[in-house]
């Protein structure tokens, strides 16, 4: 059986699930735009992408959302919008520390550099249990899949690809993280993501 000495986990709807409807509502309350409209202004547009591949710097990165939403939103303002979209899975937390107490973990998200430099914030829950060990997209200047973006990350984990299971609940993620040579999870749900790590001997 093939040795996993890293465990790599992507963030949303795997550790949380992410609500952008509640973001949309609470946008669309401070901005007096409708929530479809800044749905194709910001998500539909390219604009996270580009922010999510290291694009955008924070000041350019706030800039432009604001000038999407047509309001200028603060980083405060930012950052307790995204907060209202991070709901915590607990039970997929718990096999996290379960394999943590084995074996060396760490986090990998499509994501700008805010959600790194604020998880604390955002999602204290993850925070109190990899810290550091949570690494976003915008970091490595690429964006799963790109195999490069895998590289990147477990070599700076102090992982090598094929030493690590990756987890995530992306098809086009999945294929990215097998093409970078990475042991690879399809998440459901938590009792199927339980077995696979019980099958590595991870937990």
């Amino acid at each position: 059986m093939q040795k996993i000495s890293l465990v790599l986990f992507d963030m949303h709807d795997v550790l949380c699930r992410y609500d952008r409807a509640a973001r949309l509502a609470d946008l669309e309350r401070i901005s007096g735009k409708p929530a479809d409209d800044i749905y194709a202004a910001i998500w539909k547009s390219g604009f996270e992408d580009a922010a999510d591949a290291g694009k955008l710097d924070e000041a350019a990165y706030l800039q432009g959302f604001g000038d999407r939403l047509g309001y200028p939103i603060t980083r405060d303002e930012w950052l307790e919008n995204r907060r209202l979209a991070t709901i915590p899975m607990p039970e997929v937390l718990d096999l996290l520390a379960q394999v943590q107490a084995k074996t060396p973990v760490a986090v990998l998200t499509n994501n700008h550099i805010l959600v790194r430099d604020h998880l604390d914030l955002l999602f204290p829950e993850l925070f109190a249990l990899c810290g550091n060990r949570s690494y976003v997209s915008a970091q490595f200047g690429a964006a799963k899949p790109d195999p490069a973006v895998y590289h990147a990350c477990v070599a700076l984990a102090g992982g090598t690809a094929a030493g690590t299971l990756f987890i995530d609940d992306s098809e086009k993620n999945i294929s990215g993280a097998r093409q970078a040579g990475l042991a690879v999870h399809l998440f459901t749900d938590a009792p199927s993501l339980a077995a696979t790590l019980a099958h590595y001997g991870l937990i």
